[in-house]
């Protein structure tokens, strides 16, 4: 198995040195107060952010975390090819996914990380046993 780097932080702190590795906003609406000239990352990639309905559920309270982070992972195995991008990301180094949220451990990211590694590992059985389940993941890389 592979081992794979996902770590998760806050738009608005100040960038850390992450090697060889991609920065990665995975919000919805674009951070306050931030110019797009000045965002601390690499790519805004906002397809895999929770649904407007169940983000405003879920900052309004009518929700509580477990309730809206298995809500959010059943949105992200109905749309298994929003993942695509991250999981070609990830297989290429480090990712840091990025959030607005004050606090990106009660925010989405957890779950989103979780559904991209369980992707990942989904793929990497499939190779094993000699099949492929998603090509554009596996471009560069040996047969």
């Amino acid at each position: 198995m592979h081992d794979y780097s996902i770590e998760l932080g806050r738009i608005y702190d100040a960038p850390s040195p992450l090697a060889g590795g991609m920065r990665i906003l995975a919000d919805r609406l674009w951070p306050r107060g931030m110019a797009k000239a000045t965002l601390p990352a690499d790519e805004w990639y906002r397809d895999a952010a929770p649904a407007p309905a169940l983000r405003s559920a879920y900052h309004h309270e009518e929700i509580d975390y477990d309730a809206f982070a298995v809500a959010y992972r059943k949105q992200l195995d109905g749309s298994p090819d929003t993942l695509v991008p991250l999981m070609r990301h990830v297989r290429q180094g480090p990712v840091l996914l990025l959030t607005a949220s004050r606090d990106p451990g009660r925010s989405h990211l957890p779950a989103l990380r979780q559904a991209v590694l369980d992707a990942l590992s989904a793929e990497d059985r499939a190779c094993e046993d000699g099949t492929r389940s998603s090509p554009v993941c596996y471009a560069g890389q040996t047969q």
